[in-house]
């Protein structure tokens, strides 16, 4: 039997709610009666159409809350709706760094324990599946005691696809005071340039790994990816060799990504990095060695120098 009442953190960017929130709007559709998805950033009424197109029938609105972090008034309005009366059976969490600030503070709140990394919920909302030591594993978890239960979901967990729902309506949640814990303050903020599309949210990945070589190697990865209308990735070793930032990181401790096309060039395959990759539909990998772990997820393996294979493979889509 499903639950009665799920709520959904939904966070925006600048285009409006993140992919991830529509994943998880979709999934609480099959696992709740009434949906309801939980805002700030005084966005909601702009986006109430496309909330309720996922499933949502309300909006919990905290409003603007300035240069506050989100945690502290996020999670003290969701606690003071609680409170009233407006109880969820359900919350579902991204795993962003808002998504898990706001759960542990709820979590204190409501005295109720969060469970994370989630990678599957039952149609029930009750058990949750859980993938451990990169994938390798799988294991199943649920709660015992009484609601609300606080679920932090990892993204791609879920396909985002719309219901065809009528706007969803929007409620003012206003946050209460929050004293002292609200003191912290965003003082600037800085948006890394990019060109083409988020390495979230692309349909080709072409990622570079320690093969490479140097870090101006990596220009070639960038280059593909153009080439391919994709986005350019990264394993975490050159991450933290200092090669490219964290954002490009795809792993277990980046970016969770599923596009249709996954080029892994000079990338051993390290646990670590196929858990966040290995749900791609078509993963092309690139290595010399043919031994390498990546061949054992890929469905096209190319035994050969990244440094011969990529020049190539440039040219000819240039020339096509």
């Amino acid at each position: 039997m499903a639950l009665e009442n799920v709520w959904v953190l939904a966070e925006a960017s600048e285009s409006g709610p993140t992919t991830l929130s529509l994943e998880l709007l979709t999934k609480a559709r099959t696992i709740g009666t009434n949906v309801a998805a939980v805002s700030w950033g005084g966005w909601a009424a702009e986006h109430a159409a496309l909330l309720g197109d996922y499933g949502a029938t309300r909006v919990l609105d905290v409003g603007d809350i300035g240069q506050a972090l989100p945690g502290v008034p996020v999670a003290g309005a969701i606690a003071a709706l609680v409170a009233a009366g407006d109880r969820p059976d359900a919350i579902l969490f991204p795993a962003s760094y808002d998504g898990r600030d706001v759960a542990g503070r709820l979590s204190v709140k409501l005295d109720r324990p969060v469970i994370t990394n989630v990678v599957g919920l039952s149609d029930d909302g009750l058990r949750t599946q859980h993938s451990l030591f990169g994938g390798t594993l799988s294991a199943t978890a649920r709660f015992t005691g009484e609601g609300p239960y606080l679920y932090v979901v990892r993204a791609k967990s879920f396909a985002a696809e719309p219901a065809g729902g009528a706007p969803a309506q929007v409620v003012p949640a206003p946050a209460p005071e929050p004293g002292r814990t609200g003191a912290a303050r965003v003082v600037a903020r800085h948006v890394e340039e990019r060109s083409g599309p988020k390495l979230d949210e692309a349909s080709v990945i072409v990622s570079g790994g320690r093969g490479l070589g140097s870090a101006d190697k990596y220009e070639m990865i960038e280059e593909l990816a153009r080439l391919l209308n994709g986005a350019a990735g990264a394993s975490r070793a050159i991450v933290d060799a200092g090669w490219v930032p964290y954002a490009r990181q795809v792993g277990q401790t980046g970016k969770t990504v599923k596009p249709n096309v996954y080029i892994a060039c000079g990338i051993s395959g390290a646990t670590q990095h196929l858990v966040g990759m290995k749900g791609s539909k078509n993963i092309i990998a690139i290595n010399k060695d043919q031994d390498a772990p990546i061949f054992s997820v890929a469905d096209l393996g190319i035994v050969g120098d990244v440094h011969k294979v990529l020049p190539a493979l440039i040219d000819a889509l240039k020339n096509r």
